[in-house]
């Protein structure tokens, strides 16, 4: 049976990989510190199990050394010229695009199908394990089609994750943090601190509370799910579900979308904001985020507006 463990394999080696081609570009002057950043990442993967609590603390804080001391970069050059890509994407285009559908098609089936045939996968993590199998198999049709140099791929990849660089793993990074902050019950704290604020029943201002908490606790944290657990236990659950008798699944879903209106204006969110001004080399890059706030600021006046409207 293919488990989850199949998958961080794959991501390991992948970044091991990194390291060492990393390592042996001699024209990037931090090679040293994006082998050694790639390599304990790679070691997390690998071997986290085996590490415990304490050796997995030091690796998380070495990653943070590396990264705050500046110690990642990128060669210069080495980029394929503007003509050379209309080229190619000319003379393969559709094929291209082929490729890239593989990976969610082979995602999208494969979590039917491993639910549905027990045995050969995970069933709990079908979608995980069914995305890693459709990278890989979308990497053996492009190489059989294309037969570029073995390690074309691997080089190219390095390069994109050099470009993007420690913001790469700032999602996974945050959305520990907001367990943590779940176990160490920072809900109740902040529900302590923000009921002094709310007037003694007034059901619109813990509405107003909520939403914009979760837009700012996103803001900070980056992500809406790790936002979700705190302020559920400060204000979703104790005053809006259990207090005011509001609908949990209204109150819910709209309150994850007003924290996703947090995630359009901050760079915590790097998968959403800091990576594609990175992938697009635009010169400014808080560009995304200054382009979202316009929408951003009135669908979460909205979003709370509907939590008062629907959710009582």
């Amino acid at each position: 049976m293919i488990t989850l463990g199949f998958v961080y394999v794959l991501t390991g080696l992948t970044f091991a990989l990194f390291a060492v081609l990393g390592l042996a570009d001699r024209g990037n002057p931090k090679r040293f510190g994006n082998a050694a950043f790639w390599g304990l990442l790679a070691l997390s993967m690998l071997a986290g199990d085996y590490l415990g609590d304490f050796g997995n603390g030091c690796l998380v804080l070495a990653l943070v050394a590396i990264a705050g001391t500046g110690q990642i970069g990128r060669a210069p050059g080495g980029d394929v010229a503007p003509d050379v890509q209309a080229e190619r994407a000319a003379k393969h285009g559709p094929f291209l695009l082929l490729v890239a559908l593989i990976i969610p098609a082979v995602a999208l089936a494969g979590t039917f199908l491993f639910k549905w045939i027990p045995g050969l996968a995970d069933p709990k993590q079908a979608t995980l394990i069914s995305l890693a199998l459709g990278v890989l198999i979308a990497l053996g049709v492009g190489m059989a089609r294309l037969k570029p140099p073995p390690l074309l791929p691997l080089q190219q990849g390095r390069r994109l994750l050099d470009a993007v660089g420690w913001a790469a793993i700032l999602p996974q990074m945050l959305a520990s943090l907001g367990a943590v902050f779940a176990l160490a019950d920072v809900g109740e704290v902040v529900g302590d601190l923000i009921g002094t604020a709310i007037p003694q029943g007034s059901l619109f201002g813990a509405v107003l509370a909520f939403g914009l908490g979760m837009a700012l606790f996103t803001i900070v944290m980056g992500n809406a799910f790790a936002a979700f657990p705190v302020m559920l236990a400060a204000i979703g659950m104790p005053l809006l579900i259990k207090q005011y008798g509001g609908d949990p699944a209204v109150v819910a879903a709209i309150g994850m979308l007003a924290g996703f209106c947090g995630t359009l204006m901050t760079p915590m969110a790097a998968n959403f904001n800091l990576v594609p001004a990175a992938l697009l080399e635009l010169k400014n890059p808080y560009g995304v985020i200054k382009a979202q706030v316009g929408t951003a600021l009135p669908l979460l006046a909205v979003n709370i507006l509907f939590i008062w409207l629907f959710a009582f």
